[in-house]
């Protein structure tokens, strides 16, 4: 996160809007086959997300580096003031969890943050949310994406890679 810190206060000497844009990639596996494959593109970064984000690349403030991920079954449009989920899915092997938090190219080397989970569904629950989040509980939220709605089965795998690419505005 140190890099992509200098990265971006490097880009903000040089430019003087730096944008958050947002890709939410989405794969529902069943007994080895992929039954579901959604990507969603939008800028659902919030408030307090934002907020976080100024809070890092000054050094502000020493809040968490965002590298959890959590689900739920709110279906609410995002609202910019929102702060969590609508509904956080607590339970059925599909709580909130530590990403595979990797730096990836979009346009220009490493300007995108990107948070990957594999999910194992012990139950049923039909998933309507995501959030991306700098603890493993409460903490603040960088941004929440509302999509189609997925049901899943005991043992479905849930895929979720939800990128944050930086760009110069």
């Amino acid at each position: 996160m140190n890099r992509l810190i200098k990265w971006l206060q490097k880009r903000l000497a040089h430019t003087s809007v730096v944008g958050i844009g947002e890709e939410l990639h989405i794969e529902q596996w069943r007994n080895g086959k992929k039954i579901y494959e959604r990507t969603y593109k939008a800028h659902s970064a919030v408030n307090a997300g934002l907020a976080l984000v100024a809070d890092r690349v000054g050094a502000v403030a020493a809040g968490a580096a965002v590298t959890y991920l959590a689900l739920g079954t709110g279906s609410t449009a995002v609202d910019p003031t929102d702060t969590a989920l609508e509904a956080e899915i607590t339970d059925t092997g599909l709580e909130r969890a530590a990403a595979t938090v990797t730096r990836v190219t979009t346009t220009v080397a490493n300007d995108t943050l990107q948070l990957y989970k594999d999910w194992t569904a012990t139950g049923v629950k039909i998933l309507r949310e995501i959030g991306a989040f700098n603890a493993a509980s409460a903490g603040s939220m960088l941004a929440r994406k509302v999509f189609d709605a997925i049901t899943t089965a005991n043992t479905d795998h849930v895929i979720m890679t939800y990128k944050f690419p930086f760009t110069a505005v």
